[in-house]
């Protein structure tokens, strides 16, 4: 049985297609208003970030630049020298004895630091009575920093009548103040360095949270002891940590200058000993007036750790491992 609308031509579609005629179409929308009200008041949140950064970082950092190829003593106005600075750097005895000086405390401490910021985390990674309290205690020095205060407690422990010295003194062992012998000052600022390893230790421990314990399991099940399971599961899964930590901690160390300051008096003594690079370039700006020469070389600085920054991550493809990754 058929009908007479079975064999009705086909329209064409018009509302079921979802088009609306053009007489219907809506003129005036609020939607681009709404959406450019959005985008002021997104910038007027932003304004203070944005005025604080133009101001307090890109500006500094665009000034530095520019006096870093001048001769300027914050009394004239800056003279424009070329490359003459970096002339003067490359025979700057004082300077290359503060580039040695930060190399040694950088090569040697930052990995002591890491070392010692993992092995506690390891410890503190087993579920025992008391393991929060010690969390908090082992982090708490990372919370004081390398202030002014820290710093010149740690000036009186280690001089000759301080405890240190008191208490080796106890064992037959003189060692006639850490302060004024230049050999022992750069372990005492390594030490001092390693004292803090909170932030470091909370990242391990996070990222120690993260290994599966199945892992292990399957180790154990291969006989593999507590060595082998360092080497072989603790390590490859933490590499990412070990990296992100590796950096944020090579960068800090180069940026010394509270302590080595106040513990060497802000001269760099004994013997140079504490002039570190921050140190130098803080004598050159503010004790002898040549902002010019600080700017050269805190722009030196700068490129230094983002060569040495770029170095670590063009490595970081042979020994980090991340989850999934077919390595």
């Amino acid at each position: 049985m058929t009908t007479d609308s079975a064999h009705a031509p086909a329209t064409p579609r018009t509302a079921a297609s979802g088009a609306r005629p053009a007489d219907h179409r809506r003129t005036g929308s609020p939607r681009p208003r709404r959406r450019n009200r959005d985008t002021v008041a997104g910038y007027v949140f932003l304004s203070p970030w944005l005025l604080g950064f133009v101001g307090l970082t890109l500006g500094p950092m665009l000034a530095s630049l520019y006096l870093a190829f001048t001769d300027y003593n914050l009394f004239t106005a800056p003279e424009w020298t070329g490359l003459e600075n970096l002339t003067r750097m490359a025979g700057d005895e004082r300077f290359w004895a503060s580039v040695r000086i930060t190399l040694i405390y950088v090569l040697v401490g930052t990995p002591i630091k890491l070392a010692a910021a993992l092995a506690v985390a390891m410890l503190l990674n087993y579920k025992a009575r008391g393991t929060g309290f010690f969390r908090s205690a082992f982090y708490a020095p990372s919370l004081i920093g390398a202030s002014v205060s820290i710093a010149l407690v740690w000036r009186a422990m280690f001089s000759t009548e301080g405890p240190v010295d008191s208490t080796l003194n106890l064992f037959g062992i003189t060692m006639g103040g850490w302060i004024g012998n230049p050999s022992l000052i750069m372990p005492m600022m390594i030490l001092l360095a390693v004292w803090q390893f909170g932030a470091p230790m909370v990242i391990f421990l996070a990222g120690l949270k993260g290994v599966p314990a199945e892992l292990y399991e399957a180790a154990s099940v291969d006989g593999a002891k507590s060595w082998r399971k360092f080497i072989s599961v603790t390590v490859p899964m933490l590499s990412p940590v070990i990296f992100f930590n590796l950096l944020l901690e090579m960068i800090n160390a180069f940026q010394i200058f509270a302590s080595a300051y106040i513990i060497g008096s802000g001269t760099g003594g004994p013997g140079g000993a504490t002039n570190f690079y921050t140190v130098y370039l803080y004598t050159r700006a503010f004790a002898n007036n040549q902002m010019g020469y600080a700017s050269a070389m805190a722009w030196v600085l700068l490129l230094a750790v983002g060569v040495l920054a770029f170095i670590l991550f063009r490595t970081s493809k042979s020994w980090v491992h991340y989850a999934g990754d077919s390595k």
